[in-house]
């Protein structure tokens, strides 16, 4: 997930940074590489506040499940223990978590955040630091690699933006039909302006056309106007790849004016908080890309599913599905690592490949430190998220 645009904030931090990387050495003393005994610490940066908690808490669901579990048997004789700070849905709130985790706590590894804004906070830290970040649903390319430079210790669970596009205009044009678009894109997030840009891409060379775009902007409220004059160009369907605080209104607003087309979305949308903020009415006919469906048949689907209505007394979205991956990832990663240290796991990260995890059939990552991997289209049918189709990655 992509979140706002980032801003300069490391600046009143670029000295106990820069402190920090300069005292770091390679063996169990290291800034990250000290383990309890047989205890593996594990940092955990998520929004659990503000208002992108929706996704962090979903995700930090998923990685203690999947931590209970792993500790039941352990790894090779350890165990994790996770250390969890929020960032409040704060880019500069998740430079301070990194910075604590790093510093304080000596983790191994950190484990977040959700939106890439977020995420991208606590690359300088962890680049210096060599400390290995696994962001699960952080999807904007820049994360990893960006201006020809890969950051070497940073990975996602989740795919791309320009994939997530794709297959949003790839799922308009051949399956529902659908090639007059209008587009509602929020110009102050890179991630709908990456969505945007690969679904435009897309839709053309399936002889598809834009027959309006409008802009708003993070935290507006009042659609009416924008969607008005969408309206007036009777596009077939809109794409609206943004997150569900702005969304769901825009869903409430167009019903209200009868603008009753299909929409089509991101993964932004996969919240059980846009249903509560739309209404169930204004969310018929609205379908997203989406990392999993709880409606997935594969047994390891169905034995997460199981897992977490036990533990949670809810059916799991995508966000816990990414984050119970996330945890399985890098136990799989410390396994042939040999323990906790932090470049050793970067190494194992790098080298994953025929992993079976929920959100993957055959996990591994590209030279990006990219998943190759599959992704679903599911709809809201009465409030209810209902799985339509699965796409397979390219060979």
């Amino acid at each position: 997930m992509r979140k706002r645009k980032l801003n300069a904030i490391f600046m009143s931090l670029m000295l106990s940074a820069g402190l920090l990387a300069a005292c770091g050495t390679k063996d169990d003393s290291a800034a990250g590489g000290k383990a309890d005994g047989d205890t593996i610490k594990v940092g955990v940066n998520l929004e659990l506040s503000g208002n992108v908690a929706s996704y962090g808490s979903a995700i930090n669901d998923g990685i203690k499940l999947a931590v209970d579990e792993i500790n039941k048997e352990g790894i090779d004789g350890k165990k994790i223990k996770l250390i969890t700070v929020d960032n409040k849905s704060d880019a500069a709130e998740s430079t301070n978590a990194a910075l604590k985790l790093i510093s304080q706590d000596q983790v191994s590894v950190i484990l977040g955040a959700s939106v890439t804004a977020n995420s991208m906070a606590q690359v300088q830290l962890a680049q210096e630091n060599k400390i290995p970040v696994i962001a699960p649903p952080s999807t904007a390319p820049e994360l990893t690699y960006k201006d020809g430079k890969l950051n070497d210790f940073i990975f996602r669970t989740c795919f791309i933006d320009p994939y997530q596009g794709k297959i949003g205009a790839e799922y308009a044009t051949k399956d529902l039909g659908l090639k007059n678009a209008a587009i509602l894109v929020d110009n102050s997030s890179d991630y709908s302006l990456g969505l945007t840009k690969a679904f435009k891409d897309t839709l053309s060379k399936n002889g598809g056309k834009v027959v309006a775009q409008e802009a708003y902007m993070a935290k507006d409220t009042d659609f009416r106007s924008i969607l008005t004059n969408i309206k007036a160009k009777n596009p077939e369907f809109i794409y609206v790849p943004g997150y569900y605080e702005e969304v769901g209104l825009i869903l409430k607003q167009a019903k209200e004016i009868g603008l009753n087309v299909p929409f089509v979305g991101g993964d932004g949308l996969a919240s059980p908080t846009l249903v509560d903020i739309a209404g169930t009415d204004a969310v018929n006919n609205v379908y997203f890309t989406n990392h999993y469906s709880s409606s997935d048949t594969a047994e390891i689907v169905q034995n997460f599913v199981k897992a977490f209505e036990a533990k949670y007394k809810k059916t799991p979205d995508a966000f816990n599905a990414l984050g119970y991956d996330t945890g399985y990832l890098l136990a799989d990663a410390i396994k042939r690592a040999g323990g906790g240290d932090p470049e050793k796991i970067k190494k194992a990260l790098e080298e994953t490949e025929g992993l079976s995890l929920v959100t993957s059939d055959n996990f591994k990552f590209d030279k990006q430190h990219n998943p190759i991997k599959s992704a679903v289209i599911l709809s809201y049918e009465n409030g209810k998220e209902v799985f339509k189709t699965k796409i397979n990655p390219e060979s």
